[in-house]
């Protein structure tokens, strides 16, 4: 039920109240004050003496068709007919009350809804949107300008976690790039032992696998912050391209892919969506056993599964956390990091991201990214 049916539905109950309370003492009021003297009421209208205010009339005098009516009966009648004139008019002032209360709680309730349809409008993007509510100082102008001053506050934060990803990503990838170069170096010396090369070896290997924390943790942050331009993509051709990109890991695990698309066009960032395929492909293969498949169907939704180890189901949730892995997963080329970036970019693009184990081992990633409306080619 809505806040304005629930106002409604008081402000109605309210009124009923009142009505019922107001009939009830209106015939206890007319029961209690009005006379009954013993005299009698007639349909007829006969002549009233002017000194007692009494009908004195022999029975004779009456005409045939007079209805005589004692005092009692008459106040009866009278008080049951302003009983059920008194409840018809409060069933229909009710009728009246309930559409006055629905009209009056949409309009006390107008600001509310102009602040929900701001903040369904933003975006990490468009942190611009404001509600500007104008009117008077009340309880409701308050709520909107504490609204539009965190909004301030939010647009502040966002701008200053943009310029530090810029300024990390930056400070981060330099000296990773300036050792790299002096271990290759290093390593190029024709003079260099093999103990010194098994060390530049080890040192490459931990220097790349920095590199892809660093771009993994970058790319999460950007994801996290929302879209800042969106343009079609065809999904199904990045599925094709990612695949081939995976092709020398995947013959390298002795793996194999079974690919099954159609065409699907979405809105949104090429660089991320590349990401979200790439890294299910590539968790996909790092994470399956030597000989195994992985599967890649793109109909109503994106679904790659593999078939690695056994994935306990109260495992698959802590998977999408940054950093989680299984223990029979430690010490693969992976960051941890792959599962929470399909996330994050799925949820930038208002898509949804589950996962459940496969029923011979292995993991079933099931994507779902809102396709538009543009038409397909036939």
């Amino acid at each position: 039920m809505t806040l304005r049916t629930r106002l409604t539905a008081w402000y109605a109950g309210v009124f009923l109240i009142a009505g019922v309370a107001l009939i009830g003492l209106n015939y206890f009021l007319l029961a209690e004050w009005m006379p009954v003297d013993g005299s009698v009421a007639v349909t007829r209208a006969l002549p009233i003496d002017p000194y007692t205010g009494h009908v004195v009339v022999e029975a004779a005098q009456l005409p045939g068709d007079t209805q005589v009516i004692t005092g009692d009966q008459f106040k009866m009648a009278t008080m049951s007919t302003v009983l059920w004139q008194s409840i018809i008019a409060l069933l229909v002032a009710a009728v009246l009350a309930v559409w006055l209360g629905w009209v009056v709680a949409g309009r006390v309730l107008a600001p509310l809804h102009s602040i929900t349809t701001t903040a369904h409008r933003l975006e990490a993007e468009r942190l611009d949107q404001r509600i500007e509510l104008e009117g008077p100082q009340d309880e409701l102008k308050e709520l909107a300008d504490t609204f539009d001053g965190m909004l301030d506050r939010l647009a502040s934060s966002f701008d200053s976690q943009k310029r530090f990803v810029a300024n990390a990503s930056h400070e981060l990838r330099t000296p990773l790039a300036v050792q790299r170069t002096l271990i290759e170096v290093a390593l190029a010396d024709p003079g260099a032992s093999d103990d010194m090369r098994r060390l530049g070896a080890h040192l490459l290997d931990t220097n790349e696998r920095s590199e892809k924390l660093i771009d993994g943790l970058l790319l999460l942050a950007r994801s996290d912050r929302g879209l800042a331009t969106r343009e079609l993509v065809w999904l199904d051709e990045t599925i094709e391209d990612e695949v081939e990109s995976c092709a020398s890991l995947a013959a390298a695990k002795e793996v194999t892919f079974d690919v099954s698309v159609r065409p699907y066009l979405v809105e949104g960032d090429p660089v991320l969506l590349a990401q979200l395929v790439g890294n299910l492909l590539r968790n996909a293969v790092l994470y399956n056993k030597p000989g195994g498949t992985v599967s890649v169907r793109l109909d109503r939704e994106l679904v790659v599964s593999n078939t690695g180890p056994t994935v306990p189901a109260e495992a698959v949730p802590a998977l999408f956390e940054p950093f989680r892995r299984l223990r029979d997963r430690t010490g693969t080329a992976g960051s941890g990091l792959g599962l929470s970036i399909v996330q994050s970019v799925a949820r930038a693009h208002q898509g949804s991201v589950k996962a459940r184990p496969n029923g011979g081992g292995g993991l079933v990633v099931q994507v779902n990214l809102p396709e538009t409306n543009v038409r397909q080619p036939s």
